[in-house]
This record gives structure tokens, sequence and C-alpha cells, in this order.
């Protein structure tokens, strides 16, 4: 496809930059560096700053959500139903990329769509594991049963003392560790998709001659040529 008229869902010339075509709206583009800052924060600022850490936390989570909602009702090429592809095609688009022959996207290619997706889900599980170490301990409101008396012939009931080493805290405290553990695994995780997600956008850029990260800053792209994918 190379069309690039102005109607309906397709891309749109603008008059202002020749020879270039509008392809990402303002929201995709803000969603974009929004989640960059948001997640260099939280990086930046884990064991450090808390409440800050927390906050950039909560951020990334909304921006995966609002991501999650645009792109089943945003526009043409952030909607996941347009440029995500099977396994298949994705497989063969990287194969292509191998041996250097890989088409032009005006869009997400097939191996950036699912880096984004990856990236996605990776966020939201780290946003969520975040989450549920943050929350109050949800055996805090109930009843303390060390101040009901023991039945006779029964051990006495155990202490508060006793109860960070054997009680529900206990168990509170291994349940956080292994939280905190999976969400440390996330994290990196994401460091390394980040890695990869910068190498493919400099690869594509030098590949098909355009600047991808300044195109994420205009929305604007090169008009699409014979065999290029819009």
């Amino acid at each position: 496809m190379t069309d690039a008229t102005t109607t309906g869902d397709t891309p749109g010339t603008n008059a202002g930059s020749p020879g270039k075509v509008r392809v990402w709206d303002p929201l995709v583009r803000v969603f974009h560096w929004a989640l960059v800052a948001a997640f260099a924060t939280a990086w930046l600022t884990a064991e450090e700053v808390q409440p800050v850490h927390e906050f950039a936390g909560y951020t990334v989570a909304g921006l995966v959500a609002f991501r999650l909602v645009w792109g089943l009702v945003g526009g043409r090429y952030a909607r996941f139903a347009r440029f995500v592809k099977g396994p298949r095609e994705t497989l063969a688009y990287l194969g292509d990329m191998v041996r250097g022959k890989e088409r032009r996207y005006l869009g997400h290619n097939p191996a950036g769509a699912a880096m984004i997706v990856a990236l996605l889900v990776t966020l939201a599980g780290t946003a969520f594991t975040g989450w549920l170490m943050a929350e109050p301990d949800p055996g805090a409101t109930r009843p303390d049963m060390s101040q009901i008396a023991a039945p006779a012939g029964t051990s006495p009931a155990r202490t508060d003392d006793d109860a960070g080493e054997y009680g529900e805290e206990g168990e509170r405290g291994e349940a956080d560790g292994t939280l905190k553990e999976i969400h440390e695994v996330l994290a990196n995780l994401m460091l390394l998709l980040v890695a990869l997600h910068v190498g493919g956008v400099v690869l594509a850029s030098v590949r098909h001659h355009e600047n991808l990260a300044r195109a994420m800053v205009t929305g604007e792209k090169r008009a699409p040529g014979p065999g290029d994918v819009a």
C-alpha cells in the first residue's frame, strides 16, 4: 500500500512538510514520552525516594491503561488490530531483517509491534507487583487471636513478639520478599527490552534513512514509496 491520500482513516500529507505524512497522533506521542519519563523516574528512585517511586509507578500503570484503551479506539496507526501481527509474519519479518531485505512500514513494523506488546505486558506486571507491595497488610484488621484464651491443656497463645516469626506477619514477610523479587526481575527485564527497542529503532532509522525518534516527536514520517507498507 502506497496511497497517501487525506480521506477517511488513511495517512494524510502535511502541507507544511513537503513529502511528509502525519502518522503518530498527539496522544500516542504524549504517551510515549511520558512513559519514558515515568519509567526512568521509577527506576532512578527505587529504594531511594519511595514516595516518588510509587507515584512514578502509578503513573506508568495509568499510561499503560490508557494505551490499552487507545489501542482499541484510537487512530489508524494506534490500533493494535492495525499493527500487531501473528508469530509467522513476525518471524518472517525478523528473517528479512537478518538478510537486510525488510520492507519499510509507515506505522509499526511486525517486530516493533511484538516489542510494544512485550513492553506493555512487562510494564503492567511491574506496576502490579509494585502495587501489591505498597498495599497495607490485608490481615491488619483481623482480630488478635492471641488474646483468645487457649483451651485447657494446650499451649498458651503466641504473643505479638512471636507473630513476626511464626504468625501472619512472618507469612506476609515471605510474600513481600517473593513479590519484591518478581518486581525486580520484571524491572530488569524492562531494561533489556528497552535496550532492544532502542537498538531496533536505531537499526530501522539507518536502514530506511529516517529518524524514527524525531518522528515520534513531530508525528511525521516520509511519505510511503514503492514497496513500503502504509
